[in-house]
């Protein structure tokens, strides 16, 4: 798992919805990126870590976030995975496991990803979350760090501002 403040490699892959996602891109527009490691299309706690951030999604959007869930399948399979559990947020393939490895996310001995989440800002790791088993908890750490962010920006904005007259 990456340390906090360490830079976040690259990604710049095919997504489910048609597009390049690129991270350098995203954080470019947005507040933070979310990265979401994922073990495997189809099973079942992916299905419901996918669905809680699908439900969370339009929150995390409003925050200025973007969002990417990734894992070692293919992309045709993350096609098939996004339009079954209805993900309105990107998903990128890594069959060649070439970004679980540098984001170090793969169990050591199955060589599947864990289900690790990184917040980018500024290029840098800002957060890490690993919670393997407790999925709910893993989406309410990242919501919950997102909206630190947000009211931090939003206040240190306000600060800047020039009183009215």
């Amino acid at each position: 798992m990456l340390s906090v403040g360490t830079t976040a490699p690259e990604i710049d892959l095919v997504s489910t919805n048609g597009t390049r996602f690129v991270l350098s891109e995203a954080q470019a527009s947005s507040l933070c990126t979310i990265v979401y490691f994922f073990p495997r299309s189809f099973t079942p706690g992916c299905i419901e870590e996918a669905h809680y951030f699908r439900q969370a999604y339009p929150e995390l959007a409003l925050a200025g976030a973007t969002l990417v869930g990734v894992s070692a399948d293919t992309l045709e399979m993350q096609c098939e995975f996004a339009k079954s559990v209805g993900a309105t947020f990107p998903i990128v393939p890594d069959p060649d496991k070439k970004l679980c490895h540098a984001y170090d996310v793969l169990f050591p001995i199955v060589g599947m990803s864990m289900r690790i989440t990184y917040v980018v800002v500024g290029g840098k790791i800002a957060a890490a979350y690993r919670h393997h088993w407790n999925i709910e908890k893993h989406r309410d750490d990242v919501l919950k760090f997102v909206d630190e962010l947000f009211n931090k920006k939003k206040t240190d904005g306000e600060s800047m501002r020039p009183p009215r007259a």
